[in-house]
């Protein structure tokens, strides 16, 4: 299988070199990078070719990675039934950097790509009806980036007095533990209640 995919990727570097910026296989899955601003007309060849026949979009998620230039990378998930292939399509983006919807190659694109959006904060031209999928209305921020609280912003409760949904600031009723997840077979560096019994 390995070896299959090794040359489909060879194959769709040399037909598409101008989009590719590389690819590899690895445990038995193939990834291909691409520049972001072909992703339109390298998935309709992937979709269309012969040779590939990918026409079933499985997914379209994000990486973040607040450390480098271009924050993110986009993914997407592809299958091709007819020839028993899976592959792995990438494109690293910047923060505010738009990304050409993929709705007229594949129309299930529509809900992952707003996913995306609604976790990421990742905008995509071209998309039929780009709004928030999972959080709420006048939600704040995006939950999947790395810098977003653990707590959130506001949370959500139901007043039974006022007999409507509250939204409030989030308030914690204790700091942070703070865990050194050590077991207590490997040497915590300081003495607990009843430690002096074994040193006798």
């Amino acid at each position: 299988m390995s070896e299959a995919l090794r040359e489909l990727g060879a194959l769709i570097e040399l037909k598409r070199g101008d989009d590719v910026i590389g690819w590899s296989v690895a445990h038995g899955e193939l990834t291909v990078e691409i520049a972001p601003q072909h992703v339109v007309t390298f998935m309709e060849y992937l979709k269309t070719d012969q040779n590939c026949l990918f026409t079933t979009l499985v997914d379209v998620t994000a990486v973040d990675w607040p450390e480098r230039d271009r924050r993110f990378d986009l993914v997407w998930h592809l299958l091709s039934m007819q020839r028993n292939q899976r592959i792995r399509v990438k494109a690293a983006v910047e923060e505010d950097q738009m990304v050409p919807s993929v709705v007229s190659v594949w129309p299930s694109a529509n809900w992952y790509e707003r996913e995306v959006f609604d976790m990421f904060g990742i905008l995509f031209s071209g998309h039929p009806d780009l709004r928030r999928i999972l959080t709420d209305y006048g939600f704040r921020g995006y939950p999947l980036r790395k810098d977003f609280p653990t707590t959130g912003y506001t949370e959500v409760r139901y007043d039974d007095a006022q007999k409507r949904v509250v939204y409030e600031p989030v308030k914690l009723v204790q700091e942070y533990r703070q865990f050194d997840f050590l077991s207590p077979w490997e040497g915590a560096q300081y003495i607990l209640p009843g430690d002096e019994k074994g040193a006798k």
